[in-house]
């Protein structure tokens, strides 16, 4: 009995001693599958801006006051041209931006042949960089929601805060109303700026009138979206864009002329009464609009994003409030890009 129970004791030990072995390495590797779980992960904010030739320092400026005013995750998608990509990449990697995190991608233009009518009176407006806000599915594959930015822009709030607005089922999309601040409505009367769709669609052509759209309906500015990928790509919204753009091209139905040139005409079509509203305090605009029309300062200073849409932008002269502008501007290892300034 004695043996057999000695026995029995030279067993429990062994099987005690080989289950701590054993279980030793399982619980460390589910130790490290809860520390990499995609839950414990932050969300990334994916922010989609261009970087044109000629104003590659608007880019540089909207990047770096995005990147000093949040710790949130972003990811900054910076679309180029294939002859600027490498200039926009050396100026980030060679200044204080080369800690951000960003993809550059490349725009290829051929995507908008035969969909731009030609027009001479503001041709910086047909430029193709113009355009890839029409194209946001195909050049980000991986995110549900996107920012897209105009380059003359500076955030001075939480990136994060603009990220959470909220999109309305089966919204693809969320601009700014030009009518939702009483604040800046004194400015665009008095630059004679239009904020309604008779100022971007010519409603003597039929296939305007045919749309039923009044033409007192406020416009909204698309120099600032918050984008739902999957509603985009659901709807085809890209392909309506390019059908409007097709339009243009053979009856004149809207042209750069009118008040938000060739880019923004086709979205007040295919988005009209389809989108969802930004607070106003995320896109005070008309910045450019006057070289002598000045918001209050201290307006400005409460305002989350500032946006220079015009003719008259900070890195030139003249323009007005440049001294909120130069705070973020990077200037340019090559040299290549410099500020136009009065004594310059």
């Amino acid at each position: 009995v004695n043996q057999i129970l000695l026995l029995l004791l030279v067993l429990t030990v062994c099987a005690i001693l080989y289950n701590k072995v054993h279980q030793a390495p399982s619980a460390l590797k589910n130790e490290t599958v809860d520390l990499e779980s995609p839950e414990e992960m932050e969300e990334e904010i994916p922010v989609v801006i261009c970087a044109a030739a000629g104003r590659m320092g608007a880019a540089v400026a909207a990047i770096n006051s995005i990147y000093s005013n949040t710790e949130a995750n972003v990811l900054f998608y910076i679309v180029g041209l294939k002859t600027t990509i490498p200039h926009i990449r050396k100026w980030i990697e060679n200044s204080k931006l080369k800690e951000i995190k960003f993809k550059v991608v490349e725009f290829n233009p051929m995507v908008l042949k035969g969909k731009i009518r030609q027009d001479a009176s503001r041709p910086e407006l047909l430029q193709p960089l113009n355009f890839v806000r029409f194209y946001l599915p195909l050049l980000i594959q991986k995110h549900e929601k996107v920012i897209y930015l105009d380059d003359d822009i500076i955030v001075q709030g939480d990136i994060q805060e603009l990220y959470e607005t909220k999109l309305a089922p089966g919204h693809a999309a969320a601009f700014s109303d030009d009518c939702d601040l009483p604040s800046t409505h004194e400015v665009v009367r008095s630059v004679g700026m239009q904020n309604t769709y008779m100022g971007f669609l010519d409603y003597r052509k039929q296939a305007i009138r045919d749309l039923g759209i009044s033409p007192s309906t406020c416009s909204f500015n698309p120099g600032l979206i918050v984008a739902n990928m999957t509603e985009w790509k659901h709807q085809r919204i890209t392909k309506q864009l390019e059908k409007w753009m097709q339009r243009n091209v053979e009856e004149n139905l809207y042209s750069s002329t009118l008040g938000g040139g060739v880019a923004t005409s086709p979205m007040l079509i295919v988005f009209h009464d389809k989108y969802s509203s930004i607070n106003p305090m995320w896109h005070i605009r008309h910045l450019g609009w006057s070289p002598d029309t000045r918001y209050s300062e201290h307006f400005l200073q409460e305002a989350k994003l500032l946006h220079w849409n015009g003719r008259y932008k900070p890195w030139d002269y003249p323009s007005v409030h440049t001294d909120l502008w130069e705070t973020w501007f990077i200037p340019d290892p090559s040299g290549k890009f410099k500020l136009t300034r009065p004594d310059s």
